[in-house]
């Protein structure tokens, strides 16, 4: 790999730029991917251009990509179809009787109590943070609207709840892919550690508290205190110069007329996904496994060493069969009308998996440029153990904001950090959960994240506003957690 130096930082940074200046986020992520081949091509524009064609191409040569693409794509094929089927509807229809509960109760307690459940929702579902954010967003937001709360708070809900979860509660694809990473730098007994830096994971469990106190003693700051103001004021769910990723409906695809609403016919099939989830983990790990104790230490390891893309897309496909065997069961949709809502479905989420190319596709462009490694050696010579956590979070997050990926973070990082704490003989649990943490805390300021971007898209929110009324509550929870990290750095020093 060749030394590109400062120049490998300028493509992420001016895609952020771009971003935040045009609102244009597919332009954005188009720009930095071909500035960066065109500096691996000596700045030569026509063969910097035709690499970055063929940097699109090379995406699909990684099966985990693909896998995830694909998973992005069909899950729009279950949007549809449980909406079709009036779950979506049935699942509201529940929840407004609970908002009348509580309204009868205390009057305007209702609000807290819908975002509340968007909260938990989103924890509960952190098998995957797209189902978490994807799922969030498409039922929560037609309540939202009606409670007139901004479809900012909605997108900072799905957001702030999905990647925290994931990390904290890592029997999903997430935590597979730590393990994995631990298991290259000759750890052990790579579980173990996962699970005893959770404690020292500060960033994800401050995060998910500061939505619980906003929620709770409705506290905005910054712009989400105007957002508020504006939607009490005026009813408006977003700027007047708002694009939202998505239409205002959840889809543009009406239910069908005729049947009774249930929310059975939504939580079944998402009940299905989330179990499939850990199922498959375990199923396509367990031939990895040797030497195993028991049968529980098989079955971690095993949700350890499985493919989370192939869980992920293998839940979701179960889950569409799932549904259709239930529809069908009920006469609520024959054969024809189950292929025409999948192609359907599929084609109302294209955008989605395109952000997802093009955020594999930038990823691997600043993986080449050496991104994350030039970041990393400016601070490799002049750590000492006491700041090393603290710094290792820092760089995580600057890292993970300027590609966009917090998983791309761990796969830079864990080579550099844990290598680094055994030099130092610095605590190891608090260096991997600085380094898990400021991935995600990065990836949460980043307008170029594929899980904010995610998050935007189902809560039909503009995206560059909700990176914006976001921000604030992200910096607070990054400068406690760099605190914390600088106060244990010096105790376990």
């Amino acid at each position: 790999m060749d030394d590109y130096g400062f120049l490998s930082v300028l493509p992420p940074v001016l895609a952020i730029i771009l971003a935040l200046r045009t609102k244009q986020v597919y332009l954005a992520l188009l720009f930095g991917i071909w500035f960066s081949w065109v500096i691996m091509s000596d700045w030569n524009v026509f063969t910097g251009t035709l690499a970055t064609i063929e940097g699109l191409v090379d995406v699909f040569k990684s099966p985990g990509n693909t896998r995830t693409i694909m998973f992005s794509a069909l899950v729009g094929a279950l949007l549809l179809f449980i909406q079709y089927s009036r779950g979506v509807e049935g699942f509201i229809h529940k929840l407004n009787k609970l908002i009348a509960y509580f309204e009868k109760k205390q009057k305007g307690y209702s609000r807290v109590i819908v975002q509340l459940l968007a909260m938990l929702t989103g924890i509960l579902l952190f098998v995957e943070t797209n189902i978490s954010s994807l799922t969030v967003g498409t039922l929560y937001r037609p309540v939202f609207d009606e409670l007139k709360i901004p479809r900012e708070k909605l997108a900072y809900i799905a957001d702030s709840t999905s990647a925290p979860s994931s990390i904290l509660i890592p029997f999903n694809a997430w935590g597979a892919f730590v393990m994995g990473l631990l298991l290259t730098q000759g750890i052990e007994a790579p579980f173990s550690l996962m699970m005893s830096s959770i404690a020292y994971n500060f960033y994800p469990l401050i995060a998910i508290l500061i939505v619980f106190i906003v929620i709770i003693f409705k506290k905005d700051i910054g712009p989400m205190a105007k957002a508020e103001q504006r939607t009490r004021k005026t009813g408006e769910l977003m700027n007047k110069n708002a694009k939202p990723m998505l239409s205002n409906n959840v889809t543009s695809f009406e239910s069908k007329k005729g049947i009774r609403a249930r929310a059975f016919n939504m939580i079944v099939p998402l009940a299905v996904m989330v179990v499939m989830m850990p199922v498959n983990l375990a199923y396509t790990g367990w031939a990895n496994v040797e030497d195993a104790n028991s049968f529980s230490e098989h079955l971690f390891r095993s949700i350890g060493q499985g493919s989370g893309s192939s869980a992920v897309l293998y839940a979701v496909l179960a889950a569409i069969l799932v549904a259709m065997i239930l529809y069908r069961a009920q006469g609520i949709m024959k054969t024809k009308e189950m292929v025409d809502i999948t192609l359907k479905g599929i084609s109302e989420l294209m955008p989605l998996a395109l952000l997802m190319l093009l955020a594999f596709a930038i990823g691997d462009a600043c993986n080449h440029l050496g991104t994350g490694k030039f970041v990393a050696d400016l601070s490799r010579n002049w750590l000492s153990p006491e700041f090393l956590p603290a710094i290792i979070f820092v760089i995580s997050a600057f890292i993970a904001f300027s590609t966009g990926t917090s998983w791309g973070t761990f796969a830079i990082m864990m080579a550099i950090a844990i290598p680094m704490a055994e030099i130092h003989q610095a605590e190891l649990t608090l260096v991997v959960a600085a380094t898990l943490g400021g991935g995600v805390f990065g990836d949460h300021c980043s307008p170029i994240s594929d899980t904010s971007i995610i998050s935007s898209m189902a809560s039909a929110s503009d995206h560059i506003d909700h990176v914006n009324t976001q921000l604030p509550y992200a910096l607070i929870g990054g400068i406690l957690t760099t605190l914390l990290y600088l106060v244990l750095g010096v105790y376990f020093a």
